[in-house]
């Protein structure tokens, strides 16, 4: 009717569609019961049945218009049962879930992306995308840095000699400074409104610098390098001639250092096998370790059982009491330091070396690329925080990592650091392999790391393999903002990846 209202000759059509709808829950409930088929068969069923009930309820057997409201509410109460109904078939999660997958499994290389490539910055040793996604920038083994459109894939501009070596790393402030870090021992500051020049060039490092972070609460750059040190950058006060810097922390053998998303947590890789973790970061006091008896301490035996302390920990753990630890003087809780030895998969009676360090974008896991000593395997793992009050407090550690999915990789490249990286929501993880990269997930559904969290290690789940480089891939990275992913290899070149449709 053209008022809206519904006329009393609608009322028992009314009434008879609610008792059809609650005969339709009552029986969608028994089939729920009994049924044994797979969660998207149910998922299907729901979309089928749900189309029968509108056909019905939109012509109601006689053809008159004057049920079109009928219909709309039955519509619409089905949408509304649809939603909030328990069960396999009307999960939107999962829906989303599924959705999702297929997305992602029909990932292929972007025609374009033969484009991203020229003749003169070498191998790729790093990629980053803008917060907004609107540039990516790579890091090259020739002193070059590139930009590029990542949408038409259109090459925007070559930093010719952005540094007197090797880039690589680049880290965005936010969506027009970034930083970049050589192996000529400097990090240089650009901006994406004047490219011709560095904003500033800051000088602290003794060796190759190969990491950068950015603490967004004190605006402090971050910097590790293969000089052993971790040193902040006061960004407030940057000029011409640089920004005040101070070395935060020293250890030996020095990979990889990374901040939790909520800066709470500092995770240092070494070459050594040891995990470090600085627990209620404070980046404005300096640490001074006096000794490294701790990362040269004998392996722990790791146990075979998932539920033994060994497992649960993921490795042998030490800790740095206030007598060996300067900073610890006075117990404060601020900064304490923990030394982890994480369980490798077949490297129970071997080293290894930490090459590559992610973190979940929740701040839930770590990832980390492992090497055997001998570089002859090659893992890729990943370790969920433990949170708990410390035994001791406040001496202990805050908390220990557990390892709950690995897969082994191609090993091939030797020598060579492979970055992998996580997607934005953390469901899939894109790891390099071979001349090509591999989508991994948790499950085969791509869910949450928390909706799937096993009780013994399981291994990551592959969705999607791509081959489309020359050379052995080096680095990977997800876009933030679209369902776009890219890759970089030895030989120079960059790989855009969209869904095929």
């Amino acid at each position: 009717m053209s008022s809206g209202q519904p006329s009393d000759n609608e009322e028992p059509r009314a009434d008879l569609l609610r008792e059809e709808d609650e005969d339709e829950e009552d029986s969608d409930e028994d089939k729920s019961s009994t049924r044994t088929s797979s969660p998207q068969e149910g998922c299907e069923s729901a979309e089928v049945q749900g189309s029968s009930r509108l056909e019905l309820a939109a012509d109601g057997g006689t053809g008159s218009g004057c049920r079109s409201s009928s219909a709309c509410d039955s519509l619409f109460s089905w949408i509304c049962r649809r939603t909030i109904r328990r069960g396999p078939f009307v999960d939107p999660a999962r829906d989303h879930f599924r959705t999702m997958t297929r997305l992602y499994s029909s990932m292929s290389p972007a025609t374009d992306s033969v484009n991203l490539t020229t003749q003169t910055h070498g191998a790729v040793f790093n990629l980053e995308y803008s917060p907004d996604g609107s540039v990516l920038t790579v890091a090259c083994e020739q002193t070059e840095v590139l930009l590029f459109d990542p949408v038409s894939s259109r090459h925007i501009k070559t930093l010719v000699e952005a540094h007197e070596d090797c880039v690589n790393n680049i880290r965005f402030l936010d969506n027009r400074l970034f930083a970049t870090c050589s192996d000529d021992t400097t990090i240089a500051l650009w901006d994406l409104r004047k490219l011709n020049s560095k904003v500033c060039t800051l000088h602290g490092h003794a060796s190759w610098v190969k990491n950068i972070e950015y603490d967004t609460h004190t605006r402090l750059l971050v910097t590790s390098g293969f000089d052993g040190n971790v040193i902040t950058w006061d960004t407030n006060r940057f000029t011409e001639d640089g920004c005040p810097h101070k070395k935060f922390f020293h250890t030996r053998y020095l990979m990889r250092m990374r901040l939790t998303p909520d800066c709470s947590k500092m995770l240092i890789s070494t070459s050594s096998g040891y995990l470090l973790i600085l627990h209620d970061l404070d980046l404005t006091q300096s640490l001074e370790v006096g000794s490294y008896r701790i990362l040269r301490a004998r392996r722990a035996p790791l146990s075979t059982e998932g539920s033994s302390a060994g497992s649960r920990s993921g490795g042998s753990r030490h800790t740095i009491d206030s007598k060996t630890h300067p900073h610890r003087e006075g117990l404060s809780p601020r900064n304490s330091l923990e030394v982890l030895t994480p369980e490798i998969p077949g490297e129970r009676d071997r080293g290894n070396c930490i090459t590559s360090l992610q973190l979940h974008p929740k701040g839930w896991a770590t990832l980390l690329r492992c090497s055997s000593n001998m570089d002859d395997q090659e893992w890729t793992c990943v370790y969920e925080f433990q949170e708990g009050a410390p035994p001791r407090p406040p001496v202990s550690p805050r908390c220990s990592l557990r390892l709950t999915h690995y897969i082994e990789e191609a090993n091939v490249g030797r020598g060579y650091i492979k970055e992998l990286c996580f997607s934005p929501d953390g469901r899939l993880i894109c790891s390099p392999y071979g001349y090509g990269v591999r989508l991994l997930a948790f499950d085969e559904h791509c869910a949450e790391l928390t909706d799937c969290m096993p009780v013994r290690t399981a291994l990551l789940r592959e969705v999607r393999s791509i081959y489309s480089h020359s050379d052995v891939v080096l680095t990977s990275k997800f876009s933030p903002t679209h369902c776009q992913f890219a890759s970089g290899c030895l030989s120079g070149r960059v790989a855009l990846y969209q869904p095929h449709f």
